[in-house]
């Protein structure tokens, strides 16, 4: 390449930076993606997004009871595995994602909160209207030698989302963190906040060491049963592994991870019974991607016509359990195979058990036309997944973003002229 096609190609070059980080900007082509799909006709509902509630660690303190971990969590923060980190995150790649390193500096006016604000500027770049948003470093809690600190952290965390963000804003939601290491704990989290506006179900990090089908469970299940609150699980990088650890590149530890703990949990779940036992529990598998669905479906069912006394609970095959379970759409693996896909779509029903997720802001995540821009999908099929699946699990009331509403206005002026 000459040097004249190098400036030329360079031109336009800004460094973030050093100009400062601004979300809207940042994902200037997704909001050019959403207008020339015409999402303005669509309700999307993201049911996988994050925050990053390490950078309100002195608010988040002030709601902790114990006054040892207040003092703990204000003077060093809140990181992986609650105060300390455990393992390296090799997520970043090298910088190349300034959204990670830069969002701290982007500038938001005082009010609303910070976080509320961060959220709607990609909501909106990317045509979300509702999004159900999940703690970052706090997706490792589960993984905290210390229960006391867990359960401390999470009724914190908590409060400080239910009355700092979730009431102040109705297009966000959360399913919330539930203490799964403390089984009282959990049930108390339902009692507690089950009523709380933006809440609408609860989720266990799935990156964690409890049978979940242990009974100690059951007053939490019947709890979450009696008031229609989903129970999701949301998986995570599971490098404490032994196996795992063998896995010398993030790549491989990412592939296999992220799967490895919600096909533990959900194995367990329905060879113990529990979709008999709570049959009117929804059940909902986060980040995990799809790819591994047809391999569990089909291996469980192998197991099963062999060795049903194992399973006595089960009146159905276990993948028939498996379809009426949901299941959100990131990371999509749909690299070459489209055939594949499709045949995975049909296998868990997707056109009502999958609910779209971007996993934003994380590096591998994916915005609604990896949905919309399926070929083998109908139009009331992809208006299910973004949107209309999680509206019926959830019961939410549909609220659209305004910009989608003057593109709606201005469209509906265009036609009547």
């Amino acid at each position: 390449m000459s040097i004249d096609m190098i400036d030329a190609a360079t031109a336009d070059f800004r460094d973030l930076a050093t100009e400062g980080f601004d979300t809207g900007r940042h994902l200037a082509h997704a909001t050019e993606q959403a207008d020339a799909r015409g999402y303005e006709d669509f309700l999307i509902v993201d049911i996988d997004s994050h925050h990053y509630e390490n950078e309100a660690s002195a608010e988040i303190a002030e709601f902790i009871e114990n006054p040892i971990i207040r003092h703990e969590v204000k003077y060093q923060g809140i990181s992986r595995k609650g105060i300390t980190t455990g393992f390296g995150q090799y997520q970043e790649l090298g910088g190349r994602i300034t959204r990670y390193p830069l969002r701290k500096s982007e500038k938001v006016p005082p009010h609303p909160h910070r976080d509320i604000t961060l959220m709607r500027r990609w909501m909106d770049a990317m045509g979300v209207d509702v999004a159900c948003m999940f703690p970052t470093p706090l997706l490792n809690l589960g993984l905290a030698p210390r229960v006391d600190l867990e359960v401390e952290l999470a009724f914190a965390y908590n409060r400080w989302l239910c009355e700092t963000i979730l009431q102040e804003e109705p297009r966000l939601k959360s399913m919330l963190y539930m203490p799964f290491n403390d089984p009282d704990a959990c049930l108390k989290t339902v009692e507690q906040f089950g009523d709380k506006p933006g809440v609408i179900g609860f989720m266990v990090t799935s990156t964690r060491y409890r049978g979940v089908y242990d009974n100690v469970y059951a007053r939490t299940y019947r709890a979450l049963e009696e008031r229609g609150l989903p129970i999701g699980f949301h998986t995570g990088l599971g490098g404490q592994e032994p196996g795992l650890s063998l896995c010398n590149r993030f790549l491989t530890l990412h592939a296999l991870g992220f799967a490895w703990h919600n096909m533990l949990h959900l194995s367990n779940w329905v060879i113990n019974g529990i979709p008999e036992r709570f049959p009117k529990l929804k059940t909902l598998w986060i980040e995990a991607g799809l790819a591994w669905l047809p391999f569990l479906m089909q291996r469980l069912d192998n197991e099963y016509m062999m060795r049903p006394s194992d399973a006595p609970l089960l009146k159905q095959k276990p993948s028939d359990y498996i379809r009426q379970m949901y299941f959100t759409s990131q990371p999509m693996e749909m690299v070459d195979n489209k055939r594949a896909l499709e045949l995975t779509f049909d296998m868990i029903n997707a056109e009502t058990q999958l609910l779209y997720s971007s996993d934003y802001p994380h590096w591998d995540m994916d915005l609604p036309s990896t949905i919309y821009d399926l070929p083998f999908l109908s139009e009331q099929a992809k208006r299910n997944i973004l949107g209309g699946n999680a509206q019926r699990v959830f019961n939410l009331e549909p609220v659209f973003s305004e910009r989608k509403l003057r593109r709606r206005a201005e469209k509906a002026m265009r036609a009547a002229v």
